[in-house]
C-alpha cells in the first residue's frame, strides 16, 4: 500500500496527522511530512482514515 500526498492541495489542517500520527506529521512550517510513503497492511486502516478526514482530499491510498 502506498500513501500519496498532493502537496499543491495540502493546506496543513492537521486532521490527517491526528488520524495517523504513526505515518505522518506536520513540520515546524505546517507542512505535512509523510514519515512512511509505503505502509503495510497493519497501517492500512490508519492511512485510509487519514485520507477520509482530509478536507481538501490531498491524500490518497493506492
Amino acid at each position: 500500500m502506498r500513501i500519496v500526498l498532493d502537496r499543491a492541495r495540502c493546506e496543513g489542517h492537521g486532521l490527517c496527522e491526528e488520524a495517523a500520527p504513526q505515518l505522518m506529521h506536520l513540520d515546524d512550517d505546517g507542512e505535512l511530512v509523510l514519515d512512511r510513503e509505503e505502509a503495510g497492511q497493519a497501517d492500512a486502516a490508519l492511512a485510509n482514515a487519514a485520507a477520509r478526514v482530509c478536507p481538501v482530499a490531498a491524500l490518497r491510498v493506492e
